[in-house]
């Protein structure tokens, strides 16, 4: 007999298309800022902690990790029964979409916002009520409350703009959405709030974290959720178990207990940005304020045009000089505007010079 493979394929799957990362270049000296990595290396103790956990590696590690549960409930001020881990707060967001999401279950999102919610609806075959933001990005919390999905993804700060949510609004949402409100705090560490405090008022609200952004372990994997104990007790039983390995779960912790150091890294790229900002400003550039490792601005070139012919000029230079931004296409409010991660002040000013070069070169 023979194999067809599209045959046995689920029909949503032969559809289905995969998520498209940021570009990763192979080859060495580039300047990456389009994929909002930490542009400082992790805490010095994390090299001893992974090491010290090399000749465990013939065991497994412990399945609910448990010490860095506990570590991160105490950066929290929360229990270590409302935590769950993931490799990454990907696999954290894939859980809920397991756990929630399906052919006749659908998922809100707010569009335009992180391109991996419409993947995680596809690979279960739910449906999309997508609610459109305004220009200013603010948060529609009437088309939220009033949304029938079962659950809700949004970042905050918002992505691809760094805008922030004060608690105020999100409050707003969690009394009027009958459904689980899923905030992505991947960029919390850089805003001036977080919705961590709402999670004792509202059983409905969930909150996931990644250690890729603010503790430079992108390379690593490592992230989590935030919840009722109820609902994380559902989530173990659905993940893999195994997620976070040994020595993730090592390192993690001992990025998390280096509180010095991590908050000298976070206020160093806080002040490059304030920098980086009063510079777009100066340029006459029309750009988001952030509240994020990265911004969103809006290029004019020499005649004072801009657009999205004019921002593709823009990110196709920098690439020339081996610079890499991000550019978003795929919707209007995003097709003008270029997403520059906030990298090291010796970085920035490389960047500046190269749009310097690229406005007179016009």
């Amino acid at each position: 007999m023979d194999y067809k493979l599209q045959d046995a394929l689920l029909p949503h799957i032969l559809s289905h298309k995969g998520y498209v990362p940021g570009e990763q270049p192979d080859t060495t000296g580039w300047l990456k800022l389009n994929t909002n990595e930490n542009p400082y290396p992790p805490s010095p103790r994390i090299s001893d902690a992974i090491t010290s956990q090399i000749n465990g590696l013939r065991l497994y590690a412990n399945p609910d990790g448990r010490s860095l549960r506990e570590a991160i409930a105490v950066k929290h001020n929360v229990r270590p029964d409302q935590i769950i881990l993931g490799n990454g707060s990907d696999d954290v967001l894939n859980v809920l979409a397991r756990a929630f999401c399906g052919p006749d279950n659908s998922i809100g999102i707010l569009v335009p916002s992180y391109s991996l919610y419409p993947f995680l609806a596809s690979l279960q075959s739910a449906p999309i009520e997508a609610i459109e933001f305004d220009q200013d990005f603010d948060l529609p919390i009437d088309d939220i409350c009033n949304s029938r999905a079962g659950i809700f993804f949004m970042p905050s700060p918002h992505a691809p703009s760094g805008k922030g949510y004060t608690n105020e609004p999100l409050r707003l949402v969690l009394e009027g959405f009958s459904g689980l409100l899923v905030i992505d705090e991947a960029y919390a560490d850089f805003a001036q709030t977080n919705a961590v405090e709402l999670l004792a008022t509202f059983p409905n609200l969930f909150i996931t974290r990644t250690f890729s952004k603010s503790y430079g372990l992108a390379g690593l994997r490592v992230g989590y959720g935030l919840g009722s104990p109820d609902l994380i007790r559902v989530l173990h039983g659905i993940r893999d178990v195994y997620n976070v390995d040994l020595l993730a779960q090592a390192g993690a912790q001992a990025a998390i207990e280096d509180i010095t150091y991590f908050e000298e890294c976070r206020l160093k790229v806080l002040a490059t940005r304030t920098k980086f900002l009063e510079k777009l400003k100066e340029r006459g550039w029309f750009t988001y304020p952030s509240q994020s490792n990265f911004v969103f601005t809006e290029p004019v070139d020499i005649s004072g045009r801009k657009g999205p012919a004019v921002a593709i000029s823009l990110f196709q230079y920098l690439k020339t000089k081996k610079i890499l931004v991000r550019y978003f296409a795929n919707h209007s409010l995003t097709e003008s505007f270029l997403r520059v991660t906030i990298g090291t002040d010796s970085q920035m000013e490389t960047l500046n010079r190269a749009i310097e070069q690229w406005i007179a070169n016009a």
